[in-house]
Protein backbone atom coordinates (compact mmCIF):
# COMPACT_ATOMS: atom_id res chain seq x y z
CA UNK A 1 0.00 0.00 0.00
CA UNK A 2 0.98 3.52 -1.00
CA UNK A 3 0.33 6.51 1.22
CA UNK A 4 0.18 10.05 1.09
CA UNK A 5 -0.50 13.69 3.15
CA UNK A 6 -4.01 14.51 3.87
CA UNK A 7 -3.49 18.40 3.01
CA UNK A 8 -2.01 19.77 5.89
CA UNK A 9 -3.62 17.78 8.49
CA UNK A 10 -0.52 16.05 9.30
CA UNK A 11 -2.26 12.56 8.91
CA UNK A 12 -0.56 10.11 5.95
CA UNK A 13 -3.09 7.82 4.54
CA UNK A 14 -3.37 4.85 2.26
CA UNK A 15 -4.03 5.90 -1.34
CA UNK A 16 -7.03 3.50 -0.69
CA UNK A 17 -9.08 4.18 2.20
CA UNK A 18 -12.84 2.31 3.27
CA UNK A 19 -15.87 3.46 3.07
CA UNK A 20 -18.24 1.04 5.44
CA UNK A 21 -21.45 1.82 4.29
CA UNK A 22 -22.02 -1.53 2.94
CA UNK A 23 -21.60 -3.56 5.94
CA UNK A 24 -24.97 -2.44 7.91
CA UNK A 25 -27.17 -5.00 8.86
CA UNK A 26 -24.49 -7.01 8.78
CA UNK A 27 -23.79 -9.88 11.45
CA UNK A 28 -20.40 -9.23 13.88
CA UNK A 29 -18.72 -12.52 12.03
CA UNK A 30 -19.81 -11.75 8.85
CA UNK A 31 -18.57 -8.02 9.11
CA UNK A 32 -15.02 -8.54 11.53
CA UNK A 33 -13.15 -10.67 8.40
CA UNK A 34 -14.30 -7.50 5.93
CA UNK A 35 -12.40 -5.14 8.88
CA UNK A 36 -9.60 -7.81 9.14
CA UNK A 37 -8.68 -7.78 5.73
CA UNK A 38 -8.99 -4.01 5.46
CA UNK A 39 -6.52 -3.73 8.18
CA UNK A 40 -4.15 -6.24 6.49
CA UNK A 41 -4.16 -4.75 3.31
CA UNK A 42 -2.09 -1.55 4.68
CA UNK A 43 -5.72 0.58 4.73
CA UNK A 44 -5.75 3.01 7.45
CA UNK A 45 -8.74 4.92 6.64
CA UNK A 46 -12.02 4.58 7.02
CA UNK A 47 -15.54 6.49 6.84
CA UNK A 48 -18.12 6.13 9.05
CA UNK A 49 -21.11 8.03 8.52
CA UNK A 50 -24.16 5.22 8.90
CA UNK A 51 -25.57 5.97 12.38
CA UNK A 52 -27.26 2.75 12.64
CA UNK A 53 -26.69 1.71 15.86
CA UNK A 54 -25.48 -1.88 15.33
CA UNK A 55 -23.40 -1.24 12.48
CA UNK A 56 -21.29 1.09 14.95
CA UNK A 57 -21.41 -1.04 17.86
CA UNK A 58 -19.73 -4.27 15.48
CA UNK A 59 -17.19 -1.90 13.58
CA UNK A 60 -16.03 -1.13 17.00
CA UNK A 61 -15.44 -4.45 18.12
CA UNK A 62 -14.08 -5.19 14.93
CA UNK A 63 -11.09 -2.35 16.09
CA UNK A 64 -10.65 -3.15 19.37
CA UNK A 65 -6.95 -3.09 20.57
CA UNK A 66 -6.45 -2.07 16.72
CA UNK A 67 -7.83 1.95 16.95
CA UNK A 68 -4.34 3.66 16.90
CA UNK A 69 -3.62 1.46 13.10
CA UNK A 70 -6.44 3.73 11.69
CA UNK A 71 -7.77 6.99 10.90
CA UNK A 72 -11.65 7.33 11.66
CA UNK A 73 -13.78 9.71 9.34
CA UNK A 74 -16.87 10.23 11.85
CA UNK A 75 -19.78 12.93 10.72
CA UNK A 76 -22.01 15.50 12.07
CA UNK A 77 -25.07 15.50 11.42
CA UNK A 78 -26.27 11.69 10.66
CA UNK A 79 -28.76 10.91 13.22
CA UNK A 80 -30.41 7.59 13.90
CA UNK A 81 -34.09 8.87 13.77
CA UNK A 82 -37.64 6.80 14.62
CA UNK A 83 -35.35 3.82 13.66
CA UNK A 84 -33.67 5.31 9.84
CA UNK A 85 -30.92 7.56 8.78
CA UNK A 86 -31.66 11.21 8.56
CA UNK A 87 -29.39 14.02 8.51
CA UNK A 88 -30.17 16.90 11.00
CA UNK A 89 -28.43 20.48 11.84
CA UNK A 90 -30.35 19.83 15.12
CA UNK A 91 -27.21 20.77 17.89
CA UNK A 92 -28.40 18.71 20.43
CA UNK A 93 -29.08 15.91 18.22
CA UNK A 94 -25.68 16.35 16.34
CA UNK A 95 -24.02 15.93 20.02
CA UNK A 96 -25.93 12.92 20.89
CA UNK A 97 -24.89 11.15 17.75
CA UNK A 98 -21.34 12.09 17.85
CA UNK A 99 -21.09 11.14 21.05
CA UNK A 100 -22.39 7.47 20.15
CA UNK A 101 -20.32 7.03 17.41
CA UNK A 102 -17.32 7.50 19.65
CA UNK A 103 -18.94 5.12 22.27
CA UNK A 104 -20.08 2.42 19.98
CA UNK A 105 -16.58 2.97 18.47
CA UNK A 106 -15.05 2.63 22.00
CA UNK A 107 -13.12 5.60 21.35
CA UNK A 108 -12.49 8.75 22.86
CA UNK A 109 -12.12 10.64 19.57
CA UNK A 110 -12.29 10.98 16.51
CA UNK A 111 -9.11 11.69 13.69
CA UNK A 112 -11.81 13.41 11.39
CA UNK A 113 -15.11 14.96 12.51
CA UNK A 114 -16.79 15.56 8.38
CA UNK A 115 -19.66 18.46 8.38
CA UNK A 116 -21.82 15.64 7.05
CA UNK A 117 -23.68 16.55 3.66
CA UNK A 118 -23.65 19.84 3.24
CA UNK A 119 -25.00 20.08 -0.97
CA UNK A 120 -27.05 23.92 -1.04
CA UNK A 121 -26.30 27.22 -0.10
CA UNK A 122 -29.09 27.43 2.46
CA UNK A 123 -27.46 23.68 4.45
CA UNK A 124 -24.45 25.32 4.29
CA UNK A 125 -25.04 28.65 6.17
CA UNK A 126 -27.09 26.34 8.43
CA UNK A 127 -24.00 24.58 9.36
CA UNK A 128 -21.16 27.07 9.02
CA UNK A 129 -23.38 30.48 10.23
CA UNK A 130 -24.73 28.82 13.53
CA UNK A 131 -24.20 26.55 16.64
CA UNK A 132 -22.81 23.71 14.49
CA UNK A 133 -19.60 24.72 13.70
CA UNK A 134 -18.94 26.61 16.97
CA UNK A 135 -19.33 23.26 18.44
CA UNK A 136 -17.21 21.06 15.96
CA UNK A 137 -14.37 24.11 16.56
CA UNK A 138 -14.73 23.86 20.08
CA UNK A 139 -14.17 19.58 20.13
CA UNK A 140 -11.47 20.41 18.10
CA UNK A 141 -9.65 22.83 20.37
CA UNK A 142 -10.43 19.84 23.21
CA UNK A 143 -8.55 17.18 21.27
CA UNK A 144 -11.94 15.26 20.29
CA UNK A 145 -11.05 15.42 17.33
CA UNK A 146 -7.90 16.14 15.02
CA UNK A 147 -9.08 17.66 12.32
CA UNK A 148 -12.11 19.41 10.36
CA UNK A 149 -13.99 18.22 7.02
CA UNK A 150 -16.77 18.13 5.16
CA UNK A 151 -18.73 16.12 2.72
CA UNK A 152 -20.53 17.26 -0.42
CA UNK A 153 -21.61 16.03 -4.09
CA UNK A 154 -22.06 19.66 -5.52
CA UNK A 155 -19.02 21.44 -6.49
CA UNK A 156 -20.33 24.86 -5.99
CA UNK A 157 -21.23 24.21 -2.54
CA UNK A 158 -18.13 22.66 -1.50
CA UNK A 159 -15.91 24.70 -3.23
CA UNK A 160 -17.59 27.72 -1.20
CA UNK A 161 -16.47 25.58 2.03
CA UNK A 162 -12.65 25.19 0.84
CA UNK A 163 -12.67 28.96 0.47
CA UNK A 164 -14.02 29.78 3.82
CA UNK A 165 -10.30 28.51 5.43
CA UNK A 166 -12.50 26.56 8.07
CA UNK A 167 -12.09 23.13 7.05
CA UNK A 168 -9.00 21.12 7.31
CA UNK A 169 -10.26 18.43 4.17
CA UNK A 170 -13.11 17.23 2.03
CA UNK A 171 -15.19 14.19 1.03
CA UNK A 172 -16.71 14.54 -2.46
CA UNK A 173 -18.05 12.59 -5.17
CA UNK A 174 -15.34 11.94 -7.84
CA UNK A 175 -15.77 9.54 -10.88
CA UNK A 176 -14.83 9.07 -14.91
CA UNK A 177 -18.81 10.07 -15.14
CA UNK A 178 -19.02 12.81 -13.51
CA UNK A 179 -15.66 14.56 -14.44
CA UNK A 180 -15.81 14.00 -18.47
CA UNK A 181 -13.28 16.20 -20.66
CA UNK A 182 -14.19 16.29 -24.20
CA UNK A 183 -12.32 13.33 -26.40
CA UNK A 184 -10.11 15.48 -27.94
CA UNK A 185 -8.10 16.65 -24.12
CA UNK A 186 -4.81 14.95 -23.57
CA UNK A 187 -5.48 13.62 -20.28
CA UNK A 188 -1.96 14.48 -19.19
CA UNK A 189 -2.67 18.05 -18.90
CA UNK A 190 -6.23 17.72 -17.42
CA UNK A 191 -6.04 20.23 -14.64
CA UNK A 192 -3.52 22.72 -16.51
CA UNK A 193 -6.29 24.85 -18.03
CA UNK A 194 -3.23 27.26 -19.67
CA UNK A 195 -3.05 24.29 -22.26
CA UNK A 196 -6.24 24.56 -23.79
CA UNK A 197 -9.31 27.04 -24.22
CA UNK A 198 -11.90 26.79 -22.13
CA UNK A 199 -14.30 26.29 -25.09
CA UNK A 200 -12.00 22.38 -24.28
CA UNK A 201 -13.83 21.89 -20.97
CA UNK A 202 -17.68 21.81 -22.27
CA UNK A 203 -17.32 18.31 -20.74
CA UNK A 204 -16.57 19.20 -17.17
CA UNK A 205 -18.28 21.24 -15.02
CA UNK A 206 -15.41 24.13 -14.47
CA UNK A 207 -16.31 24.21 -11.13
CA UNK A 208 -15.14 20.97 -10.20
CA UNK A 209 -11.58 21.75 -11.88
CA UNK A 210 -11.56 24.95 -9.56
CA UNK A 211 -12.58 23.17 -6.89
CA UNK A 212 -9.58 20.56 -6.89
CA UNK A 213 -7.19 22.69 -7.88
CA UNK A 214 -8.03 25.34 -5.23
CA UNK A 215 -7.88 22.54 -2.51
CA UNK A 216 -4.49 21.31 -4.01
CA UNK A 217 -3.36 24.62 -3.53
CA UNK A 218 -4.94 25.19 0.03
CA UNK A 219 -3.49 22.51 1.26
CA UNK A 220 -6.79 20.69 1.99
CA UNK A 221 -7.28 17.04 1.39
CA UNK A 222 -9.95 15.35 -0.73
CA UNK A 223 -10.99 11.76 0.32
CA UNK A 224 -12.99 10.15 -2.42
CA UNK A 225 -17.10 8.79 -2.47
CA UNK A 226 -19.03 7.43 -5.09
CA UNK A 227 -15.90 6.67 -6.95
CA UNK A 228 -17.56 3.59 -8.39
CA UNK A 229 -20.79 5.29 -9.27
CA UNK A 230 -22.40 2.56 -7.02
CA UNK A 231 -21.05 -0.05 -9.51
CA UNK A 232 -22.47 1.33 -12.52
CA UNK A 233 -19.13 2.20 -14.27
CA UNK A 234 -18.22 -1.62 -14.03
CA UNK A 235 -20.65 -3.07 -16.25
CA UNK A 236 -20.74 -2.11 -19.65
CA UNK A 237 -24.37 -2.44 -19.74
CA UNK A 238 -24.82 0.12 -17.62
CA UNK A 239 -21.32 2.28 -17.97
CA UNK A 240 -21.68 5.78 -19.58
CA UNK A 241 -18.61 4.86 -22.00
CA UNK A 242 -20.18 1.60 -23.16
CA UNK A 243 -17.41 -0.30 -21.53
CA UNK A 244 -16.70 -1.10 -18.29
CA UNK A 245 -14.20 0.20 -16.18
CA UNK A 246 -12.37 -2.10 -13.28
CA UNK A 247 -11.93 -0.64 -9.67
CA UNK A 248 -8.74 0.08 -10.43
CA UNK A 249 -9.30 2.33 -13.72
CA UNK A 250 -11.68 4.50 -11.12
CA UNK A 251 -9.35 4.44 -8.50
CA UNK A 252 -6.59 5.30 -10.91
CA UNK A 253 -8.60 8.15 -11.88
CA UNK A 254 -9.81 9.70 -9.16
CA UNK A 255 -5.94 9.83 -7.64
CA UNK A 256 -5.21 11.90 -10.24
CA UNK A 257 -7.07 14.49 -9.32
CA UNK A 258 -5.18 17.58 -7.91
CA UNK A 259 -5.53 17.12 -4.10
CA UNK A 260 -7.09 13.70 -4.05
CA UNK A 261 -5.46 11.88 -0.73
CA UNK A 262 -7.34 8.42 -0.49
CA UNK A 263 -10.46 6.52 -2.55
CA UNK A 264 -12.96 5.36 -0.41
CA UNK A 265 -13.51 2.10 -1.36
CA UNK A 266 -17.12 0.22 -0.60
CA UNK A 267 -17.07 -3.59 0.31
CA UNK A 268 -18.46 -6.63 1.68
CA UNK A 269 -15.59 -9.42 2.00
CA UNK A 270 -12.40 -9.87 1.99
CA UNK A 271 -12.30 -10.80 -1.51
CA UNK A 272 -14.17 -7.13 -2.42
CA UNK A 273 -11.02 -5.40 -0.44
CA UNK A 274 -8.63 -6.95 -1.58
CA UNK A 275 -9.47 -6.55 -5.49
CA UNK A 276 -8.73 -2.59 -4.82
CA UNK A 277 -6.38 -3.08 -2.16
CA UNK A 278 -3.79 -4.12 -4.89
CA UNK A 279 -4.25 -1.20 -6.26
CA UNK A 280 -0.53 -0.05 -5.30
CA UNK A 281 0.90 -3.39 -7.18
CA UNK A 282 -0.55 -3.16 -10.37
CA UNK A 283 1.46 -2.10 -13.80
CA UNK A 284 0.67 1.51 -15.28
CA UNK A 285 -0.97 -0.17 -18.13
CA UNK A 286 -3.41 -2.19 -16.06
CA UNK A 287 -4.83 0.74 -14.48
CA UNK A 288 -4.57 3.37 -17.62
CA UNK A 289 -7.89 4.56 -18.08
CA UNK A 290 -7.27 6.50 -20.82
CA UNK A 291 -8.28 4.36 -23.35
CA UNK A 292 -11.77 4.10 -22.26
CA UNK A 293 -12.10 7.85 -21.85
CA UNK A 294 -10.29 8.55 -24.89
CA UNK A 295 -13.39 8.50 -27.58
CA UNK A 296 -16.20 8.84 -24.56
CA UNK A 297 -18.79 11.60 -25.35
CA UNK A 298 -20.33 14.07 -22.84
CA UNK A 299 -22.02 12.58 -20.07
CA UNK A 300 -23.45 13.32 -16.44
CA UNK A 301 -24.64 10.35 -13.53
CA UNK A 302 -27.90 12.61 -13.44
CA UNK A 303 -31.10 10.38 -12.64
CA UNK A 304 -28.87 7.42 -11.65
CA UNK A 305 -29.51 6.13 -8.49
CA UNK A 306 -26.07 5.89 -5.94
CA UNK A 307 -27.68 3.90 -3.41
CA UNK A 308 -26.39 6.15 -0.68
CA UNK A 309 -29.63 6.98 1.72
CA UNK A 310 -29.68 10.43 1.68
CA UNK A 311 -33.18 10.14 0.55
CA UNK A 312 -34.04 9.00 3.61
CA UNK A 313 -35.73 9.40 6.36
CA UNK A 314 -39.02 8.26 4.14
CA UNK A 315 -42.58 9.12 5.54
CA UNK A 316 -43.72 5.62 4.52
CA UNK A 317 -40.75 4.13 5.96
CA UNK A 318 -39.24 2.55 2.74
CA UNK A 319 -35.44 1.56 2.44
CA UNK A 320 -35.52 3.37 -0.88
CA UNK A 321 -31.84 2.77 -1.55
CA UNK A 322 -32.95 -1.02 -1.42
CA UNK A 323 -35.80 -0.38 -4.00
CA UNK A 324 -33.91 0.80 -6.01
CA UNK A 325 -30.70 -1.71 -6.09
CA UNK A 326 -33.32 -5.08 -6.60
CA UNK A 327 -35.19 -2.56 -9.41
CA UNK A 328 -31.58 -2.22 -11.18
CA UNK A 329 -30.71 -5.50 -10.61
CA UNK A 330 -34.39 -6.94 -12.49
CA UNK A 331 -33.88 -4.10 -15.31
CA UNK A 332 -30.54 -5.78 -16.18
CA UNK A 333 -32.25 -9.08 -16.44
CA UNK A 334 -34.01 -10.81 -18.71
CA UNK A 335 -35.65 -12.35 -16.02
CA UNK A 336 -36.06 -11.61 -12.86
CA UNK A 337 -34.21 -14.46 -10.51
CA UNK A 338 -37.09 -15.62 -7.77
CA UNK A 339 -34.36 -15.04 -5.28
CA UNK A 340 -34.34 -11.33 -6.32
CA UNK A 341 -38.02 -11.35 -6.08
CA UNK A 342 -38.11 -13.15 -2.91
CA UNK A 343 -35.53 -10.54 -1.36
CA UNK A 344 -37.39 -7.88 -2.44
CA UNK A 345 -41.12 -9.16 -1.17
CA UNK A 346 -39.11 -9.67 2.26
CA UNK A 347 -39.06 -6.36 2.45
CA UNK A 348 -40.97 -4.31 5.65
CA UNK A 349 -42.27 -1.98 3.14
CA UNK A 350 -42.07 -2.12 -0.50
CA UNK A 351 -42.45 0.65 -3.63
CA UNK A 352 -46.42 -0.16 -3.54
CA UNK A 353 -46.35 1.74 0.04
CA UNK A 354 -45.09 5.13 -1.85
CA UNK A 355 -47.22 7.71 -0.82
CA UNK A 356 -45.71 9.77 -3.90
CA UNK A 357 -45.18 13.14 -1.66
CA UNK A 358 -41.13 13.75 -3.33
CA UNK A 359 -39.49 14.04 0.34
CA UNK A 360 -36.97 11.92 -1.29
CA UNK A 361 -36.88 13.67 -4.53
CA UNK A 362 -35.63 17.25 -2.88
CA UNK A 363 -33.12 15.59 -1.26
CA UNK A 364 -31.47 13.06 -3.26
CA UNK A 365 -28.46 14.99 -4.74
CA UNK A 366 -28.21 12.69 -8.12
CA UNK A 367 -31.91 13.97 -9.10
CA UNK A 368 -33.17 10.74 -9.46
CA UNK A 369 -37.19 10.19 -10.00
CA UNK A 370 -37.59 8.17 -7.47
CA UNK A 371 -41.71 8.45 -7.42
CA UNK A 372 -41.35 7.62 -10.83
CA UNK A 373 -38.84 4.42 -10.26
CA UNK A 374 -40.88 3.25 -7.52
CA UNK A 375 -44.37 2.98 -10.09
CA UNK A 376 -42.03 0.84 -11.95
CA UNK A 377 -40.59 -1.51 -9.26
CA UNK A 378 -44.56 -1.76 -8.76
CA UNK A 379 -45.05 -2.78 -12.13
CA UNK A 380 -41.49 -5.16 -12.19
CA UNK A 381 -42.51 -6.91 -9.11
CA UNK A 382 -45.90 -6.38 -8.40
CA UNK A 383 -46.01 -5.24 -5.01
Amino acid sequence: MKYRALGNTGMTVSEVGFGSEHLERMEYEQLKPVIDAVLHAGINIIDIFMPEPKVRTNIGRALAGKRDRVFIQGHFGAGWINGQYERTRDLDLTKLYFNDLMERLQTSYIDIGILHYVDSDDDFDKVFNGNIIKYVYRLKAEGVIKAIGMSSHKPEVALRAVKTGLIDMLMFSINPAFDLLPADTELDSLFSLKEFPDDKLKGINPVRSELYETCEAMGIGITVMKGLAAGALLQAKTSPFGVALTPIHCINYALTRPGVASFMLGARTPEEVQISARYSDVSNEESDYSVILAGTPKYAMIGKCMYCNHCLPCPAEIDIAQVMKYLDLALGTNTVPESLRRHYSEMSNTAVNCIECGSCESSCPFKVPVVERMKKAVDVFRK
